[in-house]
């Protein structure tokens, strides 16, 4: 009985602790916003581009793979010029047939169409793509400084 009211106390605890720092506000940090190119909101724009399997198919393994290689090696190169703010793939099977998306910092669609026939998958066909104007948190770029601190091995 006594660990159900210690346990019970400890739980409304955390519960306070946790809503008193919800209702704490976040100073505005003015040089920040101006750095992601935020507007008034906090937001800006982006260009979301859904890969889509291509008209080329490849059979021969070694090829697909020194292509995947290839795709994941420009993947990098982009983020790491800061173009490409998100990319993975989509984990299951869906009816739009998308296989993979990309967000890219821009919110011009012509410049991320460049930036997405620079990956060697869709110069090749294998992928192809459809783009889209995107409105989103301009502090998503900040989740990328995080990445490496949490991945053990990058593909």
């Amino acid at each position: 009985m006594k660990l159900k009211i210690i346990l019970t106390l400890s739980l409304f605890a955390a519960i306070f602790s946790f809503a008193q720092k919800k209702t704490e506000k976040v100073k505005f940090n003015k040089e920040l916003a101006t750095s992601l190119g935020a507007d008034k909101y906090g937001m800006k724009g982006y260009t979301i581009v859904m890969l889509t399997t291509g008209a080329t198919k490849i059979e021969d393994k070694g090829k697909m793979a020194d292509l995947m290689k290839a795709h994941l090696t420009n993947i990098g190169k982009l983020t790491d010029e800061g173009k490409l703010v998100v990319a993975g793939p989509f984990l299951e099977q869906n009816k739009e047939n998308y296989r993979g998306m990309f967000i890219f910092n821009t919110n011009s669609k012509e410049e991320a169409e460049q930036w997405v026939k620079s990956d060697p998958a869709v110069a090749a066909g294998v992928f192809s793509y459809e783009a889209f104007a995107w409105y989103g948190s301009a502090a998503l770029p900040l989740y990328l400084k995080h990445h490496e601190e949490i991945s053990k091995e990058n593909p």
